[in-house]
């Protein structure tokens, strides 16, 4: 039988070198390697200031830490997203307030956003679903009244996207990324933090590792030990050396990449387009990462369907169920399916295709055949 993983890294051999060039130094953690990678950072997102992190999800924990956002306060995140968007204000005793999303694009509207501000809302998090950017000047346009409320970027499918020309983190006061096992730009577990402002960024450097006055780096520099302190209340998020010498090679060759998952993405678009298979719209004006490639079927057949691409050989997930519906948000805040119509309805038929640079067009024409042959028939 055909077997057609969901993911396929493309790290070879030749990474081996990068990692055995650290273990062959005295420095394993955060050091030389990750402030060669936070300098390649800043240069391609035209930034002065880059930090690697070992997750998105600590990056933003860090992010927001420096922000002060803490208990009482209120963080605005799309409720189609991954649940990390939200658990990060949850974590730290701030509230997330759910806004659904635009039918089209999934994503946060600017309207949507405005009419969710209340005094206590302290931070948006919107999210750049699947690799398509959201509208940061808009969203910055809808709350232009509350120049407090922080903007930071949910990244982490959107590395190589553009929005009308803009890289992320041109606009907002924050972007973060995410170097996950199955992100376009991968280092298994990491992250990276963006930010064109240099009072937050002084406060995240801290705030990344311990509220510590110094890394590991800079404590040892010149091979004599400097004493440290503990600037504010942290977390530790730093990315070791180890993992960040997988990241500059990726960097580099991320556009060439992006364009064989273009191709792919459009080769789906035009196979499923008018057969009752529903995908998220790609504005003009962007260039989407093409990270994911989701299609919605009706809800009632979608477990069907899964199963059906399953016994195909072909790995398929849900990317994702509206998060206030799930467990934990619903028990706590009292949330229904009814208040997140778009988001509810998209999470319940939501199926994820395998997309990645290494799919061969075989592979890929084999998926196409078995959403016509096996997953059309079901909703007719």
């Amino acid at each position: 039988m055909v077997t057609i993983p969901f993911y396929r890294h493309g790290l070879d051999a030749g990474y081996a070198q990068a990692v055995g060039e650290v273990l062959a130094s005295p420095f394993l953690t955060t050091g030389r390697v990750s402030k060669n990678v936070e300098e390649q950072l800043c240069r391609f997102f035209e930034v002065p200031h880059a930090l690697l992190a070992n997750s998105w999800t600590n990056g933003a924990v860090a992010t927001l830490l420096a922000l002060g956002i803490g208990q009482g306060d209120e963080v605005i995140v799309p409720a189609m997203t991954f649940v990390a968007t939200a658990n990060v204000a949850e974590l730290l005793g701030a509230k997330p307030v759910f806004v659904d999303v635009d039918e089209t694009t999934l994503m946060l509207t600017p309207n949507g956003v405005a009419r969710a501000l209340t005094p206590k809302t302290r931070a948006v998090i919107p999210v750049h679903l699947y690799g398509q950017m959201c509208d940061i000047p808009a969203l910055r346009a809808a709350i232009a009244d509350r120049p407090e409320v922080a903007i930071i970027e949910d990244a982490a499918h959107s590395f190589e996207s553009r929005h009308k020309g803009d890289p992320p983190g041109a606009h907002s006061d924050a972007a973060i990324f995410s170097f996950y096992a199955t992100k376009n730009v991968t280092c298994g577990e990491g992250g990276a933090i963006i930010t064109r402002r240099a009072d937050l960024f002084e406060r995240i450097v801290q705030t990344h590792l311990h509220g510590m006055s110094a890394g590991a780096i800079d404590r040892f520099a010149g091979e004599r030990y400097r004493h440290w302190d503990m600037a504010r209340l942290g977390t530790k998020a730093n990315l070791p050396d180890l993992l960040a010498a997988l990241l500059p090679r990726q960097i580099a060759a991320v556009h060439e990449r992006r364009a064989l998952r273009e191709e792919r993405a459009r080769r789906y678009e035009k196979a499923f387009c008018g057969n009752g298979i529903r995908m998220p719209t790609v504005l003009p004006g962007t260039v989407s990462a093409r990270h994911l490639f989701p299609i919605h079927v009706p809800p009632r057949y979608r477990d069907r369907a899964l199963a059906a691409l399953n016994e195909h050989g072909i790995g398929t997930t849900v990317n994702y169920r509206a998060v206030p519906i799930t467990a934990y948000y619903r028990e706590k805040y009292g949330h229904v399916a009814r208040d997140f119509p778009v988001s509810y309805e998209w999470g319940e038929g939501t199926i994820t295709l395998p997309l990645y640079p290494s799919l061969t067009l075989e592979e890929q024409d084999f998926i196409i055949a078995a959403v016509r042959d096996v997953v059309v028939p079901m909703m007719t």
